[in-house]
């Protein structure tokens, strides 16, 4: 009877228990009217979720959501089918399918990297300098939001926006050894480049934690700023492509042989492409359908068409008649500039952006390259390094609080005053990290698989040879 009377008052007890956990559980304060306007305020401007009813509902947006799942397929637009075709249409006809391959390899190359560590090594807490693993697999990345990036965007939506950043970086770099690197030296090369290269770099600029991720890491000791990608991905592949390309070697009967574009039909769509899928790169990084997003929308607009007038404007003065490459490349050109600033700066910003956007990478092309001698194939140097570079001083110089009030929450006392000084310092870090690891990777490379196809190889073309297929034929 005692044992028995023991047995009750525990089950009693552990009733008690469990109805007083469940009441505290279901007892969760109910947001109030008040509460719940200010969230979906908050919503709209896509802000800060409320506390309370985050506890309740702590779902995406669908508005913001929506956008950027449409901006990483304009992002991934990019590069399939937009850099395909605008590098293919550059390239000779016997070497237009190589271009093509090295792209969709990229693709499927860096996906399977990202899935595995790369997004964690990016975006999950860690040093200043990588992520952790917390992410590996996508472990965790479901539908919910990542409060350290976004209160309105799924996670999973998040990873794959920026898997797209991941994609079209290396892919860059093929143009500057366009036509005469082994199509398994390129993968190679880029598997290795994104672990010392493209991961820390990106964790270091946009990671919560990161060392230069001034705009919302307090802590940064570099406290600069990148948008959408002037550091992390311009400045990154035209300083590797510059490297590489020296360490490839100059094409075979470069100088010597005519070497013209094989379809500049094919290089304008690409060009189209890009700029289409550039709003997806620059707006589409807000993480919002907000003000911000609306801001850089309009000077990626300015920048590329005036840096366009500009590049062709140049041409008309110094070579007499303004080419369809030169509009073309004055339009990549813009978006390059423009691309760290977009949104910190306010129209006047973006149009001073185009102007110089247009003129310098214009010089680098057209002067620079032919007086130092190096082969960069489609002068990714020129546009995309020299870009990038000028692009992300001038965000220092231009960024201003008016464009996006995120400014002054981190660096109040830096924009306008001494933002360049840190810029300078990202400027530096990237462009050391870039050419030294690039340095390396490609002897690496060299000893490995060896890096150049036979000179009978490359007299016959990359399309033949390394996918037995033509790009066309005539019957």
């Amino acid at each position: 009877m005692k044992l028995r009377n023991q047995v009750l008052v525990l089950l009693a007890a552990a009733w008690t228990a469990a109805a007083a956990f469940a009441n505290e559980s279901s007892a969760l304060k109910e947001p109030t009217v008040v509460e719940r306007l200010a969230d979906i305020e908050a919503y709209i401007n896509n802000g800060a979720r409320t506390p309370d009813v985050a506890s309740k509902v702590a779902g995406p947006g669908p508005g913001h959501n929506g956008w950027l799942m449409t901006s990483a397929a304009l992002v991934l637009f990019m590069t399939l089918p937009g850099l395909a075709l605008f590098y293919g249409g550059l390239v000779r006809r016997k070497n237009v399918l190589s271009v093509l391959a090295q792209c969709l390899g990229i693709a499927g190359l860096v996906t399977i990297l990202w899935w595995a560590v790369g997004y964690s090594l990016v975006f999950a807490p860690g040093t200043p300098v990588l992520g952790g693993l917390k992410f590996a697999f996508l472990q965790g990345v479901d539908g919910s939001p990542n409060t350290d990036y976004s209160a309105w965007v799924s996670h999973n939506v998040f990873a794959m926006f920026q898997l797209m950043f991941a994609i079209i970086t290396p892919a860059l770099i093929i143009g500057a050894i366009a036509e005469r690197m082994k199509y398994s030296a390129v993968l190679l090369f880029i598997g290795i480049w994104m672990f010392v290269v493209y991961f820390p770099l990106a964790h270091m600029v946009w990671g919560i934690d990161g060392l230069m991720n001034g705009a919302w890491n307090a802590n940064a000791k570099i406290k600069a700023i990148d948008f959408a990608g002037g550091t992390v991905v311009h400045m990154s592949s035209g300083w590797s492509a510059l490297i590489l390309c020296l360490i490839v070697g100059r094409r075979l009967g470069y100088g010597k042989t005519i070497m013209a574009p094989h379809s500049m039909v094919l290089c304008m769509v690409g060009t189209a492409m890009l700029w289409f899928g550039w709003y997806g790169f620059n707006a589409g990084s807000a993480l919002g359908a907000d003000a911000v997003a609306a801001n850089a929308f309009m000077t990626t607009t300015l920048a590329a068409a005036i840096a366009s007038v500009t590049w062709g404007a140049a041409e008309w003065i110094f070579k007499g008649k303004p080419s369809v490459l030169g509009l073309c490349s004055g339009v990549v050109a813009g978006l390059v500039v423009v691309t760290p600033a977009c949104g910190f700066v306010t129209a006047t910003g973006a149009v001073i952006i185009g102007l110089l956007a247009g003129f310098i990478p214009f010089l680098a092309c057209v002067k620079l390259k032919p007086l130092l001698g190096y082969d960069d194939a489609l002068d990714t140097f020129g546009v995309h390094a020299v870009g990038g570079t000028l692009g992300a001083l001038l965000t220092g110089f231009l960024a201003t609080h008016e464009a996006n009030p995120n400014l002054a929450i981190n660096l109040k006392d830096v924009v306008g005053n001494t933002l360049w000084l840190h810029q300078l310092g990202a400027i530096g870090v990237t462009l050391v990290l870039a050419t030294v690891g690039t340095a390396l990777i490609a002897l690496v490379v060299k000893l490995v698989v060896g890096l150049r196809p036979s000179p009978e190889d490359e007299t016959v073309g990359l399309d033949l040879v390394y996918h037995g297929e033509e790009g066309y034929i005539f019957e």
